[in-house]
């Protein structure tokens, strides 16, 4: 499925100009609150015409982000980590080290203005991802992100392995997608995970994949180019601090 071409709706996410995206990376960890200030700042810019697309990869300190459905009662443990309360879709989620965050700013006024289309392309880019690794990955009705099947001896269960949460002001995206590559997922019991209690959470080296960041983002950055178009590589925002 993967190898085949977009369907004629999702074909309209890629431009027609072939005009590539900045693709950014930033080494360290960033600061939470600065990183929403760069993103509000770029998002108005782009949707002013003075600033290209642009998607930023990097890493958080730990911390707890509650988007615009988050319940107070998902936050179990609000002294772990610090709390952010942002304007992104969706409930509670956890950002740290070894989760490749991807915030995700395209103008959607020139990729078909459809949020279903836009979100069903960020699903379709994490599966392609993970399927570089050989991990086969898919969405659940009524359950966002993107969600693996483990089994063994007399049990299953579907762990979630990447999260989306958006936003999109004047037709431009901003916030994005999470990738755990190697988090601690015992961070993840502070919350529940965007509200669902019934289901894990799980990681590429909790697969047994053991995957190196880098190796998580070249997976990233191709199959972003099959959903949205060619990206290319640019100078990150600033610097970020180093990791201890």
């Amino acid at each position: 499925m993967l190898a085949e071409p977009l369907s004629p709706a999702l074909q309209k996410l890629r431009l027609d100009d072939g005009r590539p995206v900045e693709w950014a990376v930033s080494s360290g960890y960033v600061d939470y609150a600065a990183a929403e200030a760069f993103m509000e700042a770029r998002v108005a810019a782009i949707a002013a015409s003075e600033a290209a697309e642009m998607v930023w990869l990097l890493e958080h300190p730990p911390l707890y982000t509650a988007g615009v459905s988050a319940k107070d009662e998902d936050l179990l443990d609000a002294g772990r980590f610090p709390v952010h309360r942002t304007g992104r879709g969706g409930q509670f989620t956890y950002h740290g080290p070894g989760q490749r965050v991807a915030y995700v700013m395209l103008d959607l006024n020139r990729r078909g203005r459809d949020v279903r289309c836009f979100v069903r392309g960020l699903e379709l880019w994490l599966i392609g991802a993970l399927d570089r690794f050989g991990v086969q990955a898919d969405v659940r009705p009524g359950r966002v992100g993107v969600w693996v099947e483990r089994k063994g001896p007399g049990w299953s269960r579907e762990d979630k392995i990447a999260a989306i949460g958006v936003k999109v002001r004047k037709w431009v995206s901003f916030h994005g997608i999470s990738l755990n590559v190697e988090p601690d997922l015992d961070h993840f019991g502070g919350i529940v995970p965007c509200g669902i209690q019934e289901h894990g959470v799980t990681s590429l080296v909790d697969l047994g994949v053991l995957a190196t960041m880098d190796e998580a983002d070249a997976a990233l950055h191709a199959s972003f180019g099959r959903v949205f178009g060619a990206a290319v590589a640019v100078d990150p925002p600033f610097a970020s601090a180093t990791k201890g």
